[in-house]
């Protein structure tokens, strides 16, 4: 889609709207051959859960953060960059803590909690209840802690940067997360 200019009737259009049908785009073709660097890797056709770092990656976020029933999995993790999928059980809590050195950015999915944050682990300055489609980002240095306040779990995704767990991470409960953080 373009528009007209209207000084010299000249049709442009912007780089997101190009139209690639007549483009080398064009040769691409299913299946991709999947070369990375060197090392073949496979598509995430049947957007199984596992961790698909460090290689290029596409997936239906939504989907897979909704069929996730783990307390944390990795699903993604660079050497700057890590994607974790989490599901909180009613009345459950990520639990309380603070990432020094790293930025954390959340979105809620599905079910609803509240958010708590600031700077003293006793007496959080923030606090706002979080929906579906909700976002929050926790700058570094900051105590954080997340409850599910609703009846049905709360299913989420995290963005820490760099990132904050072991590759193919994956944390069936949270008593489970805890003794791997015991031994991280």
């Amino acid at each position: 889609m373009g528009y007209l200019n209207r000084r010299n009737s000249d049709y442009h259009t912007n780089s997101s709207q190009k139209n690639y049908s007549n483009s080398k785009y064009q040769s691409y073709k299913f299946p991709y051959t999947n070369s990375y660097r060197g090392c073949e890797y496979s598509r995430n056709t049947s957007e199984q859960i596992k961790d698909y770092g460090p290689y290029p990656f596409a997936v239906n976020i939504e989907k897979v953060t909704k069929n996730n029933d783990t307390f944390r999995t990795a699903l993604w993790t660079g050497k700057y960059m890590q994607l974790t999928l989490m599901s909180l059980l009613p009345g459950e809590d990520i639990g309380l803590e603070i990432h020094y050195d790293l930025d954390q950015f959340i979105r809620i999915e599905e079910g609803k909690g509240l958010v708590m944050m600031g700077d003293d682990p006793d007496t959080p300055s923030f606090q706002q209840p979080v929906f579906d489609d909700y976002v929050f980002i926790i700058p570094a240095g900051t105590w954080h802690n997340l409850v599910n306040t609703g009846s049905t779990p709360l299913k989420l995704y995290s963005i820490y940067a760099p990132p904050q767990h072991p590759f193919e991470t994956v944390h069936e409960t949270k008593l489970a997360a805890e003794e791997a953080e015991e031994h991280h």
